[in-house]
């Protein structure tokens, strides 16, 4: 697909999208349309999924059995006590093979992790996760909630600009038009990011 700056891509083409970059950082302001579009991401594909739930919105709407698991999901609830082991198994599970990796989302990483330490940290995992994702040809999604102020300035979660700086990082806008969602290409050499 050819992009223009800032192409509007609708959801057929996003999977696509998404192969070229390692990792891609979607930013959304409204929660609900977050699972939506994750749902129909997940609903699409076939092979193998991680879903990294940090905000455990996805799992409750799962556990309430208004979204139906498939069998290719693989739910990780890390928490600060087990968060090293989680993710020692996920990079054993992504060594193996190609997945879709979902961390969902980078506000619930950075509320489970309050100081600086700690963000440089997390960081530091998911360049890991990318990198590896990345030999073994996986797509690794980022959500964040964020919104962004007049002056083009993207409200985001502490650490969450080092991520969006990264050369590597697609980074994109989601929004609901009407009854469609819509995922739009962030510049991100030109857009402003500031920490909550």
């Amino acid at each position: 697909m050819v992009l223009d700056k800032n192409p509007e891509i609708i959801f057929n083409d996003v999977q696509k999208e998404f192969k070229k970059n390692v990792p891609n950082l979607v930013l959304c302001s409204d929660s609900f349309h977050k699972i939506e579009f994750l749902n129909k991401i997940i609903t699409s594909i076939d092979k193998p999924i991680i879903f990294v739930d940090m905000d455990l919105l996805y799992s409750g709407y799962i556990e309430s059995k208004i979204i139906q698991k498939k069998n290719n999901l693989m739910i990780f609830q890390p928490n600060k006590l087990n968060w090293k082991e989680k993710l020692s198994e996920i990079i054993t599970k992504i060594s193996e093979k190609e997945f879709l990796i979902i961390i969902d989302s980078f506000n619930g990483i950075y509320n489970l992790f309050d100081d600086l330490e700690s963000a440089r940290f997390v960081n530091s995992c998911i360049m890991l996760l990318s990198s590896l994702g990345k030999q073994a040809n996986s797509t690794i999604l980022i959500t964040a909630m964020s919104r962004k102020k007049e002056n083009s300035e993207w409200i985001l979660s502490p650490g969450g600009k080092h991520i969006m700086k990264s050369a590597k990082t697609g980074v994109y806008f989601l929004k609901k038009n009407k009854n469609d969602l819509i995922i739009k290409l962030v510049d991100n050499n030109t857009s402003k990011s500031k920490n909550n």
